[in-house]
């Protein structure tokens, strides 16, 4: 019975204009889908909403299974209708009755990631933006135990901080600086490799600390950062997909490929973050500022098509905000949607995020809002 109601009610949906503000699945959506490993949150739920960020009200929780936000590989989901006549999505297991309880049994394994792992792992694991102030009291690598300029697996190193004996450190290795402008927000900072603390030092004597490295990504190199392995890397892979509810006015900055150019799945820097509200799973617009247009006696055209005197005239304007001539006009024309993002990776005032959705490549400098 229940599936026929979820036939009709997609069957409607279908022929009927979209309410504002209600939950509409697709037309298309299946009625009942075996999640594989490989899948993410992003992916299924686009397979039943057009706007996949709507996840969280369509998802049901069942209280009857263990960490009940998350979905696993070998799980049934089952489009249904609730007693309102909403759409809901839960999962439909084999159930064990064991009198007096019912029991359902869970899904073993990882739990399928909110986007895809090969993408955000580089991020989570290896990369952070830290900004001047987390990097200045950072202990550092002075040198090694051999007369070499790079350091691999087995060498020692003496670190000019008070390192915890036995400890654990991530060797990190600061990079490009992530700026909003003039500003400097925080700078890339990469794992280059691991080590262990053998002896602790004490700074106030001269005496380092020594750390043995035991991996590395790239040779470690005197003046590298040295941190516990566990700071800053406490990101998960799955979170909760949402808009803004306050209003977002941003822009990217950087991307992950440190090219100016991008596509979907592309990982992309912001100048936004917990400062303004957003989290992990924030999904934002990315819009693209149309042209501008000069019009004159000689009709309306691009600025970069317009003479050295109308470019003189709207660049003049623009700083006075006096923008017309009696011979030219000039048109800001609006900015389009090209493209969604989703934040994974959020520190105070700067943000990595996955472009989800392009209609057109996207670039640095294009604005994000919600």
């Amino acid at each position: 019975m229940k599936s026929q109601i979820a036939a009709l009610f997609i069957a409607a949906v279908a022929v009927f204009p979209v309410i504002a503000d209600t939950l509409t699945v697709k037309a298309d959506a299946p009625k009942r889908y075996v999640v594989k490993k490989g899948d993410t949150l992003w992916d299924i739920s686009s397979l039943y909403l057009r706007s996949p960020w709507k996840w969280p009200e369509l998802w049901q929780n069942n209280p009857q299974i263990d960490n009940p936000n998350l979905i696993y590989p070998g799980d049934i989901l089952a489009l249904e209708v609730d007693e309102n006549g909403n759409p809901v999505l839960r999962i439909d297991k084999g159930v064990r009755k064991l009198s007096p309880k019912t029991r359902i049994i869970t899904a073993k394994g990882e739990a399928i990631p909110t986007l895809p792992l090969s993408v955000l792992e580089p991020y989570l694991i290896f990369s952070q933006a830290l900004s001047k102030d987390d990097l200045d009291d950072v202990p550092i690598v002075l040198g090694s135990n051999k007369n070499f300029k790079m350091s691999i697996v087995g060498h020692l190193l003496y670190v000019k901080g008070d390192l915890l004996q036995g400890g654990t450190y991530g060797i990190y290795r600061k990079g490009e600086p992530y700026k909003d402008g003039s500003t400097t927000l925080a700078y890339e900072t990469k794992l280059v490799g691991t080590g262990r603390a053998t002896k602790s030092g004490d700074i106030e004597d001269g005496v380092p600390s020594t750390l043995r490295i035991d991996g590395v990504k790239q040779e470690v190199k005197a003046g590298d950062l040295v941190m516990p392995i566990a700071q800053g890397q406490d990101h998960k892979a799955a979170f909760r997909m949402s808009k803004p509810s306050i209003a977002i006015d941003g822009k990217i900055i950087a991307s992950g490929n440190r090219h100016t150019e991008f596509g979907a799945m592309s990982v992309v820097i912001l100048n936004l973050g917990s400062s303004q509200k957003l989290v992990e799973g924030s999904v934002l617009n990315i819009l693209r500022q149309s042209p501008t247009v000069i019009e004159n006696e000689d009709g309306p055209r691009y600025v970069e098509d317009a003479s050295s005197l109308d470019k003189l005239i709207g660049d003049i304007g623009s700083l006075f905000g006096e923008e017309n001539s009696e011979d030219s006009t000039v048109w800001h024309m609006p900015s389009e949607k090209v493209g969604e993002l989703m934040l994974f990776k959020v520190y105070d005032n700067i943000s990595y995020a996955m472009v989800t959705k392009t209609s057109h490549p996207i670039r640095v400098g294009d604005s994000v809002t919600n």
